[in-house]
């Protein structure tokens, strides 16, 4: 009988192959056991397939270093966004600290203002000079707001210093600190009378011409006397920090601070009474003689 020819032989039955399989892998086992043939072979096979492995890993190290970037760059806008908000809460901050110490100055600017008797402006310091030895300021209102020379200004601490120039619209301010400026004092304490001078240096104050036997402290308040007619009476002006006595002198040596300052805020009162405001030319030139004999009688 005749049989088709074949084209593909069957070779071994199924369960050969099992048993070989098997058999083999015994042996591997045993073998990677007993000796160290395998493991070698193993290294150089994975040293071999290595550059394979990291070829097929290729696009999938593409795509996590990708989305890794997109992530930072969204990060890296988050926080710039972050950081401009936070600037900006810091200086609505800061502006609000400053609108606040603002409101309190200008509500305890009107509470002076309530308890002096005198009609009082409120005014705004434009500018300081810029020279460490001018003891100068310059206010935003002048004679079109009723500004005349010799008029006080205080602030809610105390006596800041007196008008002493007057433009339309500005006048300018000699502060008590100024050398050349003397304001009649008394000692709270025990009410004793004397002139008190600016230093032209480092916002100090001067007692000059006191014995050293004369009843002063260290701390002692001083206000304004009234004597002169120019200040009103009670306003504070400086404290008393230090007391030098030398016995090889008749004077003592009394450094004291001011109680205000303009340092501190930018508003101000301008006392204005017209009953005794001096009556005097805006213009400075004449305004000058009258300041000195307001000086000498200052003194006691």
């Amino acid at each position: 009988m005749q049989t088709s020819p074949q084209f593909f032989k069957t070779g071994p039955s199924p369960l050969a192959r099992l048993f070989f399989f098997v058999l083999l892998s015994i042996s591997i086992m045993v073998a990677d056991s007993r000796s160290d043939f395998i493991s070698e072979v193993r290294r150089i096979i994975g040293t071999v397939i290595f550059p394979l492995q990291k070829l097929a890993y290729l696009p999938f190290s593409l795509q996590e270093r990708l989305d890794q970037y997109i992530a930072d760059f969204k990060l890296v806008e988050e926080i710039n966004h972050l950081r401009r908000e936070y600037l900006n809460s810091r200086r609505d901050f800061f502006r609000l600290q400053a609108l606040t110490s603002e409101n309190e100055h200008l509500r305890a600017l009107l509470g002076a203002a309530r308890q002096t008797e005198m009609q009082t402006v409120l005014a705004e310091i434009l500018y300081t000079p810029r020279d460490p030895f001018s003891r100068k300021i310059t206010l935003d209102k002048g004679s079109s707001r009723g500004i005349r020379p010799g008029q006080v200004v205080i602030d809610d601490l105390g006596v800041i210093g007196q008008v002493t120039q007057v433009f339309p619209w500005t006048s300018e301010v000699t502060l008590i600190t100024d050398k050349n400026y003397m304001v009649p004092v008394q000692i709270d304490r025990n009410s004793l009378k004397t002139v008190v001078s600016g230093a032209g240096k480092n916002s100090e104050l001067e007692l000059r011409f006191l014995s050293i036997n004369t009843d002063i402290q260290e701390g002692d308040l001083l206000t304004t006397s009234g004597i002169g007619g120019v200040y009103p009476a009670g306003l504070p002006v400086g404290r008393v920090t230090h007391i030098e006595y030398d016995r090889s002198h008749k004077f003592a040596r009394i450094i004291c601070i001011p109680v205000a300052g303009v340092d501190r805020h930018r508003q101000v009162l301008i006392l204005i009474d017209s009953a005794s405001a001096p009556k005097t030319s805006d213009n400075p030139e004449s305004y000058a003689p009258q300041r000195n004999r307001q000086t000498k009688n200052h003194g006691i």
